[in-house]
């Protein structure tokens, strides 16, 4: 592995800055690695109206994903707010977009796993994730969750999951991360780069 991509892709799409906030976390426990970094993007929100586009450039937040941030990435850490069971609709549309990666096998045999954001606490938290493995697996990636060896998978009373790390926003006003939450979010960044440095170092032995 290269020092040009020794980083994990922190891919995410976020409506209301929940899911933009676990992205920060995930990147937090990513920085734990020595030897790798975060590289969190997002993606433009997509419209019914065919006249709309979104800015080359946001406005706010991570600058948008290009094609050559995920080919290039040393593992993916896919997250998106629960929209009826599944991911959102603009990061769908992006990873739709990604058919020339999955010809060339760009993505095989690194590590990806997902995390989501949830108005309700039973409103699709494993659905939308193990749906989002969906097209990591058609990749070739090697999925990554979080392990019960972090223990705020056995004592959070809101978000989290073995499948991935997930947050209970609510329905009305926004409720910030747990301490819970955040853990689990560090620990499934942490894993992700740990696993893609022994990954590539044994490549490289």
């Amino acid at each position: 592995m290269s020092e040009a991509n020794n980083y994990v892709l922190v891919l995410y799409y976020s409506r209301t800055g929940q899911t933009a906030e676990m992205a920060s976390q995930v990147a937090r426990g990513v920085a734990r690695v020595g030897g790798m970094e975060a590289r969190v993007r997002t993606v433009p929100s997509v419209s019914p109206d065919t006249e709309a586009s979104a800015p080359a450039v946001p406005d706010a937040g991570a600058p948008y994903c290009s094609k050559d941030d995920l080919k290039n990435c040393a593992a993916l850490a896919l997250g998106s707010p629960t929209r009826f069971g599944n991911m959102a609709a603009p990061l769908k549309y992006f990873l739709d977009s990604t058919g020339d990666l999955w010809l060339s096998g760009a993505l095989a045999d690194k590590p990806g796993g997902a995390f989501t954001s949830t108005g309700s606490l039973h409103g699709g938290q494993e659905t939308t994730i193990l749906s989002m493995m969906l097209p990591l697996l058609h990749h070739g990636m090697i999925l990554c969750g979080v392990p019960y060896s972090e223990n705020a998978l056995n004592e959070t009373t809101s978000g989290g999951t073995p499948y991935g790390p997930s947050h209970w926003a609510g329905t009305g006003d926004q409720q910030p991360l747990t301490d819970h939450e955040k853990a689990i979010c560090q620990t499934f960044g942490q894993r992700l780069a740990s696993i893609a440095l022994r990954l590539a170092t044994n490549r490289n032995a």
